[in-house]
């Protein structure tokens, strides 16, 4: 995306370390799209802390580098390309600028440097069975009393819930006035006593997402962000540090070399799969798409960089990133074929009893499902459809 020698050279320091540092069977597993389990990723969390590399887009205050936007994309992408898991954006990417937007002191020294760290996992807690994209229609209910809020209600599709060991939430503490009025922001210890976490199983055979019960959960008064009823504020500043990263123009690339792998290594009566035209002329329009992608969010980068304010037409990158990976996911199955159709548990996790053989067919169908939540998460295609028709349109 970018190409001076001052990039390049950055580029190269981060290839540098990712080759040194990241376990082989870290890497296999990333490359084979098998889940990790928790305590592996944390281990690989706190060799990229060692190098400052955690969360570089951090201010150096709370021990990141000051990364440039442009810096963080390259990152991200040599990420990607390194065959290194993809990190969690909602600890590392959401409720850390968030605090260090928005916490107080004494909240930014509690968890800034326990984030940072790569030790402590935090999930999300803002959809519910009739919250999702209308997140305004949250019925979590918070009421205080003395110096604690007694929490009530539900959270779904809450990623990673099963990990975590804090929840940023929003929670209704007022219902006068507008929707969007009336919610808070509260950070709350996913040990506490009324809260229930119940894995959802996916059609991929994954636990991702789990419903997360709220029964008169104790929080403390000083674990709320900002102030009360105006929770709305934060929530929609968190949305603005994932916008340009939701592009994912890593992960596509990362998809992209995957899909090429499959059809490199599998034949139909004699003749490579990556040599024949269905299979180059789908690889060349999604190849396309994805330099489209990639120079408009070089677009807004620049934009973000002269110090212009990044408006609502920013979405179009989160719709098309995320479609994409969708693209990708597809091609790879059809190349693989018959290959693909199982959908074996034993591939899926890389535990230590997993196949250690290569396992890129085996869990091709998983992924291919688990992608379709891509066009849905941080605001549906749909709803983007609809910002960029009212904000940039005026329709």
């Amino acid at each position: 995306m970018f190409d001076t020698p001052e990039l390049n050279a950055f580029r190269e320091r981060i290839r540098s370390v990712l080759r040194e540092k990241l376990p082989a069977d870290v890497r296999e597993a990333t490359r084979c799209g098998q889940l990790i389990e928790r305590d592996r990723l944390v281990a690989w969390h706190e060799l990229l802390a060692a190098d400052g590399l955690l969360v570089p887009h951090w201010p150096t205050e709370w021990g990141g580098q000051g990364w440039s936007v442009t810096q963080q994309m390259i990152y991200d992408e040599e990420v990607a390309m390194a065959d290194a898991p993809e990190l969690n954006s909602v600890t590392f990417d959401m409720i850390g600028p968030v605090l260090v937007r928005y916490g107080n002191p004494a909240q930014r020294k509690r968890f800034l440097p326990a984030i940072a760290s790569g030790r402590q996992w935090w999930c999300q807690g803002y959809s519910e069975p009739n919250a999702g994209s209308d997140l305004a229609a949250l019925a979590t209910r918070a009421e205080r009393r003395g110096d604690h809020y007694i929490v009530n209600g539900s959270k779904i599709w809450t990623s990673y819930a099963q990990y975590a060991d804090w929840m940023f939430c929003l929670v209704r503490t007022s219902r006068d006035g507008k929707p969007q009025e009336g919610i808070s922001f509260l950070l709350i210890d996913m040990k506490s006593a009324g809260i229930t976490v119940r894995p959802i199983v996916g059609v991929h055979g994954w636990v991702v997402f789990n419903e997360v019960f709220l029964d008169n959960v104790e929080v403390p008064v000083d674990q709320l962000i900002g102030e009360e009823d105006k929770g709305w504020t934060v929530a929609k500043s968190l949305l603005e540090f994932e916008r340009l990263k939701l592009a994912r123009i890593g992960e596509n690339k990362r998809r992209m070399a995957r899909a090429k792998e499959a059809a490199m290594t599998r034949t139909d009566d004699g003749v490579r799969i990556a040599d024949q035209p269905w299979f180059r002329s789908r690889f060349a329009e999604l190849e396309m798409r994805l330099i489209a992608l990639e120079a408009n969010a070089g677009r807004f980068i620049a934009r973000q960089q002269a110090g212009e304010k990044i408006g609502a037409d920013v979405s179009m990158l989160k719709m098309r990133g995320s479609r994409l990976i969708q693209l990708w996911e597809e091609l790879t199955v059809d190349a693989l074929g018959p290959e693909a159709m199982p959908l074996s548990p034993d591939w899926l996790y890389a535990g230590a009893d997993a196949p250690r053989q290569d396992s890129l067919a085996g869990t091709a169908s998983s992924r291919r499902f688990l992608a379709r939540g891509y066009t849905i998460a941080g605001g549906s295609s749909e709803i983007q459809h609809n910002i960029l028709a009212k904000q940039v349109l005026g329709l």
